[in-house]
């Protein structure tokens, strides 16, 4: 039994990790969820559409959701785009041998809805599943297409924010002395700078968008992470593993890279389900205060901000602050459970 023991039980300690994070049930569950609910939100175009995903009409098939179909083709008086839920296009679909596929959303998160039976925004129907917002669009698709704009950025942001402070950490607590003396008097003057009157400056520059937001707010998110990274290259620079390593003669970049590096991640990867739940959280702030993505595009923020224009509108700020709040959710249960995973005290599986 013990010899079994011995063979079943994995020598790696990223096998080590992964175990105890599988026996986190709370952040696993988490995990999986939050990876699920974005897979989906990647294939919102198939959930979420205003055309059919497939149709046959008069013996031809088309696939609308691809092709740009005008409305002669179904028996309609001009050639302008078809708009498939008209209850003309609908009704000639419906005629024997006729069809159309449509996703089981079957809005767009452009998609203006013409033929609600109540003004604008309307509240939940068997049509709209959490109403419309004031002009009239589906608020299931704008969530939708809007969290995964969300967690996109976020990616986006972590990532690059990750490499800017891995780099500056690395090279900070690695080299010492007056490197690391000289960054961070400049990560002090930086830090000082206003973030907040610079994205002002900058969106009245220039035409707002994903780019602009993503280079502006990664030059100030990476600080923070910096000093857990430079902090670990400190303690690592002096083990007994880098002498060993100068001693044979290896270039800095060698032991940096294959050495300093891999032990030093910890912190890197324990934080970055927080550092995406700040970005998702400052990409909201910005949208909410109009300092964001460009006007149409759906976000979580947009909604909040209709949400408080139209207090009436009870089921577009409440759903919104519900899916923001799941989100949210999941990814510090992500964290915890990564955090827990990696803590060197836990060296048993």
């Amino acid at each position: 039994m013990l010899v079994s023991n011995l063979i079943n039980t994995p020598q790696s300690p990223r096998q080590r990790a992964w175990l105890r994070f599988r026996r986190n049930r709370l952040g696993f569950f988490s995990m999986c969820l939050f990876v699920l609910i974005f897979l989906l939100s990647l294939f919102a175009e198939l959930l979420s559409n205003d055309k059919p995903l497939m149709a046959r009409y008069q013996g031809h098939w088309y696939v609308p959701i691809v092709q740009s179909l005008p409305e002669t083709t179904f028996g309609g008086d001009f050639a302008t785009p078809t708009d498939f839920l008209d209850p003309f296009i609908q009704k000639q679909f419906a005629q024997s041998g006729n069809w159309a596929l449509y996703p089981p959303n079957p809005y767009h998160h452009s998609t203006l809805n013409y033929f609600a039976k109540e003004p604008n925004p309307a509240p939940p129907s068997p049509d709209n599943w959490l109403g419309t917002d004031d002009r009239g669009r589906d608020v299931v698709a704008r969530l939708l297409y809007g969290f995964r704009i969300s967690v996109l950025f976020a990616l986006a942001l972590t990532i690059f924010g990750t490499v800017l402070g891995v780099l500056t950490g690395a090279l900070q607590g690695f080299f010492g002395g007056k490197t690391d003396l000289a960054m961070q008097r400049f990560i002090e003057i930086w830090s000082a700078m206003p973030e907040l009157y610079l994205l002002i400056i900058f969106s009245a520059v220039f035409d707002p968008s994903i780019s602009l937001l993503l280079v502006l707010l990664g030059l100030f998110g990476w600080m923070g992470l910096s000093d857990y990274v430079r902090a670990e290259f400190l303690r690592n620079r002096q083990l007994d593993y880098v002498r060993a390593a100068r001693a044979l003669g290896l270039s800095n970049r060698q032991i940096i890279w294959r050495h300093v590096l891999p032990n030093s991640l910890t912190p890197v990867v324990t934080f970055l389900p927080f550092r995406m739940s700040a970005a998702i959280l400052a990409l909201t702030s910005l949208d909410f205060l109009g300092l964001g993505v460009p006007p149409g595009t759906p976000s979580l923020g947009e909604l909040l901000a209709q949400g408080k224009n139209n207090i009436d509108a009870w089921w577009i700020s409440l759903s919104t602050f519900a899916v923001l709040v799941v989100t949210l959710m999941l990814l510090t249960f992500m964290g915890d459970g990564l955090r827990d995973a990696l803590d060197p005290r836990k060296a048993q599986p």
